[in-house]
């Protein structure tokens, strides 16, 4: 909400004869330097008719108290008069005549009551004159502060975001970021430029955002800043705008992402802001273990990292598995070529995924928890380390999160980058200190994983879905998406398609929404030959099926998997077999080599595949591949393995055309394999 700070009043109600801060004036306090120069603030006692009297004639009132409701101490409510939802008993406390109940009482009966009130309430605890705050009660006083800070945020003030997301920043956005800044402070310009999370479009970037104008500004350089600058509040920069109208922002709905390319990822307070943590508050304080599962269940979400397992099933098995030591841990191994969905929510909002995991652990009753993430991701590791910093500054992580008996801690684990350790067992291996090759299951990890002991395992999405659920109640997820693949799902859109970035669309949505409405089509009057989901464990789609929805079950009727998110677009120079290929080298690279059908088989099917490209492949060479993929999918150890034969079980499939080309005519149609082309790929 923001407002004219001209007409704010902020009071901090406190008991000044104590000989220390109450927590309304603890707020007081922290907010005085802050605030624009036109806002009032106030520190005031606690009685009821002072209170009336002070805020009469005001139009926008914030009043700050400790309450007393018994909820752990540090706890926040935030209150509006004009819902009449605020508890007087909260805050009827011993030494106040009425306390803030009563003066809202007394102020709606002499007809006084401002236009907008809003009380924000810090459950406190007892103390002796002098001893000051708590340290949970001082974590909730300066995240109320935070919050009003955002809330009271002059309309004329604008806020300059900058994208500091990996791939804006490798084309200089850092350099960027500074001369704004600088050009800022040089011309005193009334504004606020700081660097945020991803925002999407990423063939358009560096993306500048200007709020509340609801600005966007593409390809913008160091040597723009003095013009977007000036332009603030003014005419806008016609030749960088970028329109927030088109499909490619329109068509998405943003749950994950909601605060990507909003918030500062790496300042808490942002968060806070924007009503985080507050899901783990209210679990902590008014929900059982029990209920949170059972929110979760009625959600319908399902494990984004590709297999779609229900997230609630798997959170409740790992709950009922005894009563001693259990782990939760969040998969951020993602290594799928032309994937990167997981990155770029730990860049951009960290901290919500540390929410949901936390929340996990409270569920599932953990007091222990990993994130496992690539070392190549070098951003997304710093970004973690600093949330994971003040998250525990801010009490919650730790022993006694938020006042409670509740306690959980999460420790960063750095992977070496080899992709099978995306599976699950082969994951807790890593972590353990063994060499990361997966085990077979039963048991699963639910029963005994990470050293023995029951472990929840989720992908990062899956986590940064859980505060929002939380939140807006299960059944407000199960309304987005179909039947039986509930709420919405991160896409990285990469290849020939105009608009590359990262996308959030409701399942269900069509192939061909996601491709030619919000991705702009294919570029360079090329012809749409195929997308490819799901990672190397995917396969290849023609575009008689474009119109399929995008759901779990739907792809794998199509031969292929949602998996974790990649989707790569192919126009007409792309060589089906070619692909094929490059995939099963992946996989023959990666393979642990600990099965002999995936060591083996992906081995010999790039064998294949390579000889076929190069026009001396055989109709036998043909039918041994089909042979061997139906051999590594049934009996290789894990996934990787069993789902390795996907691309080329798929273009075989969609594409037989082309391989029997390359094999009949040595020729391949595309002009991309080695044996040449016969004649020139035309448009």
């Amino acid at each position: 909400m923001n407002t004219d700070a001209a007409k704010v009043l902020i009071i901090g109600v406190g008991n000044a004869y104590r000989g220390d801060d109450g927590a309304g004036n603890a707020v007081a306090r922290q907010l005085t330097p802050q605030v624009p120069p036109e806002a009032t603030v106030l520190e005031q006692g606690g009685e009821g008719t002072a209170l009336a009297e002070a805020w009469k004639g005001a139009q926008f009132v914030i009043v700050v108290d400790a309450m007393q409701s018994g909820a752990p101490a540090g706890t926040i409510r935030r209150f509006d008069a004009a819902a009449k939802n605020i508890p007087a008993e909260f805050f009827r406390h011993s030494n106040h005549t009425f306390g803030v109940g009563g003066a809202i009482e007394l102020a709606r009966t002499l007809n006084e009551l401002p236009a907008t009130l809003i009380v924000y309430g810090i459950e406190g605890q007892d103390f002796g004159v002098g001893e000051g705050l708590s340290d949970p009660v001082e974590k909730g006083v300066a995240a109320v502060a935070a919050r009003i800070l955002s809330e009271i945020q002059p309309s004329n003030q604008h806020e300059v975001n900058v994208c500091m997301a990996a791939g804006c920043m490798s084309l200089h956005s850092e350099a960027l970021l500074k001369a704004l800044q600088k050009e800022a402070a040089s011309t005193g310009s009334h504004c606020r430029v700081r660097g945020t999370g991803c925002m999407g479009l990423c063939s358009a970037g560096p993306l500048v955002a200007v709020e509340p104008d609801r600005l966007l500004y593409q390809h913008v350089t160091p040597a723009d800043a003095p013009d977007l600058i000036r332009s603030i509040g003014a005419e806008p920069l016609g030749r960088l705008e970028c329109s927030r109208e088109q499909p490619f922002f329109k068509r998405q709905v943003n749950v994950v992402l909601e605060n990507s390319g909003k918030i500062d990822p790496e300042k808490i307070d942002e968060y806070i802001a924007v009503d985080g943590y507050q899901a783990l508050l209210h679990v902590l304080t008014e929900m059982k273990p029990s209920e949170v599962i059972k929110e979760i269940s009625q959600s319908g979400l399902r494990g984004r990292g590709g297999a779609g397992y229900p997230t609630g099933l798997k959170w409740e098995t790992v709950s009922k598995a005894g009563t001693g030591s259990k782990y939760v841990i969040c998969n951020a191994d993602e290594g799928d070529p032309g994937a990167f969905m997981d990155r770029s929510v730990l860049e951009s909002d960290p901290q919500r995924v540390l929410e949901g995991m936390i929340i996990a652990a409270y569920a599932v009753r953990a007091n222990h928890g990993y994130i496992y993430v690539r070392a190549e991701y070098p951003l997304a590791v710093k970004r973690l380390g600093t949330s994971l910093r003040e998250a525990r500054r801010m009490g919650f992580l730790g022993n006694n999160i938020c006042g409670t008996t509740f306690s959980f801690d999460i420790e960063l684990r750095l992977g070496a980058g080899a992709f099978v350790c995306g599976e699950e067992t082969a994951l807790i291996a890593s972590i353990e200190g063994r060499r990361g090759s997966p085990r077979p299951r039963p048991p699963y990890p639910a029963q005994s994983g990470l050293w023995d002991l029951p472990t929840l395992i989720n992908n990062v999405e899956t986590f940064a879905n859980v505060p929002p659920i939380v939140r807006n109640g299960g059944a407000w997820y199960a309304k987005m998406g179909t039947a039986k693949s509930k709420g919405t799902k991160v896409f990285a859109l990469t290849g020939k398609v105009k608009n590359t970035g990262l996308i959030e669309v409701p399942i269900g949505m069509t192939l061909r929404e996601i491709i030619f409405d919000i991705g702009g089509g294919v570029p360079d009057g090329r012809k749409f030959k195929a997308v490819q989901t799901g990672g190397p464990s995917g396969g290849c789609i023609p575009e008689q099926h474009l119109d399929v929805p995008v759901d779990y079950d739907s792809l794998v009727q199509l031969g292929s998997i949602m998996g974790s998110g990649g989707m790569i677009v192919m126009d007409d120079t792309s060589c089906m077999v070619n692909v094929a290929r490059y995939f099963m080298e992946f996989c023959m690279t990666e393979s642990c080599g600990k099965c002999i059908p995936c060591r083996a088989g992906t081995a010999q099917m790039y064998e294949l595949l390579t000889r076929i490209s190069q026009g001396t492949g055989t109709h036998r060479d043909l039918d041994l591949l089909v042979d061997l993929c139906d051999m590594v999918k049934f009996t290789s150890l894990c996934g990787l393995g069993q789902s390795a034969p996907n691309p080329a079980l798929s273009t075989l499939k969609y594409f037989k055309d082309e391989y029997l080309e390359h094999i009949d005519s040595h020729r391949c149609p595309a002009g991309v394999c080695e044996i040449g082309a016969a004649e020139e790929v035309t448009r």
